[in-house]
């Protein structure tokens, strides 16, 4: 055996003993990431259940008042067998525990108003609020693409105008929004039903009112992100190749810019089912949102806070999905945790 092999052979078994594979990087930082989920999930359950024990005022008494409709002072007889029932009368800790439990087993409380499971209530109606969500960013999505391609790293003066559009529509109010599309199409045009439903026709109104501003958004974190990629390396060596000036803007400067954009993705999805509250009364739309808004005049605590947790678990859930995504369109980021 030469002194060389001698030398050489450890350090090769080393280097291949402390690199760690490409498949158990991933594995690492999904593991990571649904870790950092189910952190953010449990901070959320918490919060809210601090928030509902600590609110002023006696929830066996609001509870009562709603039923009766009579906003009254009770007598401790009276608020007795309502505490019993719902356990307000134990320990902090011990309903933390229950509260807890129950979420595990999907069971969300019951409705003060309506004396019906919240769960039950929710069903009913996510489907026309997570369509008009989804809707809106494949919207913005299908808008923000091409109006990149078309206007970014192609000079000053048309960058200026694609990012002073950009501007303009992140800055738009949704209800202004929505309502100027009310007048225009609705009203004096008579395209579309001025009260919205879960049809295709209820629909396109309420999604050009989140998409626009999302559009917004999304155009300006993916344009920086395209002008600084077509100043690097690879996108000369790609041209030196004989690749179109239009081939490698779609091919591989569109792809790392849109990074941004797929993070951002991740909070507008959270962003478009708080934003549908204004978007469904503004349109008369059925969906979570009217149903919140309800909640909150009437006091329903149990109500509002199963359609937080909801929210707050389709939000960590979506951008769970989103950082694998993420991890997919740049490999380079496996090993970053």
């Amino acid at each position: 055996m030469s002194v060389l092999s001698t030398i050489d052979e450890p350090a090769v078994i080393t280097s291949a003993v402390s690199t760690p594979r490409p498949a158990f990087t991933l594995l690492r930082t999904i593991l990571y990431r649904f870790a950092s989920a189910l952190f953010v999930l449990w901070g959320t359950v918490t919060i809210t259940f601090l928030v509902l024990t600590t609110l002023p005022g006696d929830r066996a008494t609001i509870l009562l008042n709603i039923t009766s409709g009579q906003a009254i002072e009770r007598t401790p007889e009276e608020l007795a067998p309502i505490n019993a029932l719902y356990g307000f009368d134990r320990p902090v800790l011990e309903q933390y525990v229950h509260y807890v439990l129950g979420l595990l087993r999907g069971d969300l409380g019951l409705s003060y108003e309506l004396q019906r499971p919240v769960l039950s209530i929710i069903a009913e109606q996510i489907a026309p609020t997570f369509t008009l969500a989804v809707s809106a960013l494949v919207l913005a999505w299908a808008f923000t693409v091409p109006w990149t391609l078309l206007t970014a790293g192609r000079g000053r003066r048309i960058g200026s105008v694609g990012s002073a559009t950009e501007t303009i529509m992140a800055g738009l109010p949704q209800y202004w929004v929505g309502i100027l599309l009310l007048i225009v199409f609705a009203v004096q045009f008579r395209w579309f039903p001025v009260i919205g439903g879960t049809g295709f026709a209820g629909t396109v109104l309420p999604t050009i009112t989140l998409a626009i501003p999302l559009a917004g958004f999304l155009g300006q974190s993916i344009r920086s992100e395209f002008d600084r990629t077509m100043h690097e390396p690879f996108v000369l060596s790609a041209r030196a190749r004989g690749m179109s000036r239009a081939g490698v803007r779609a091919r591989h400067v569109l792809r790392h810019a849109l990074i941004p954009g797929i993070t951002l993705s991740g909070w507008a999805i959270g962003h478009l089912l708080s934003g549908t509250v204004l978007v469904e009364t503004v349109f008369a739309r059925p969906g979570l949102g009217s149903v919140l808004v309800n909640a909150v005049s009437n006091k329903d605590f149990a109500l509002v806070s199963g359609i937080l947790i909801l929210n707050s678990f389709l939000y960590v859930v979506i951008n769970l999905i989103v950082d694998m995504i993420y991890l997919t369109v740049d490999p380079r980021l496996r090993s970053a945790t």
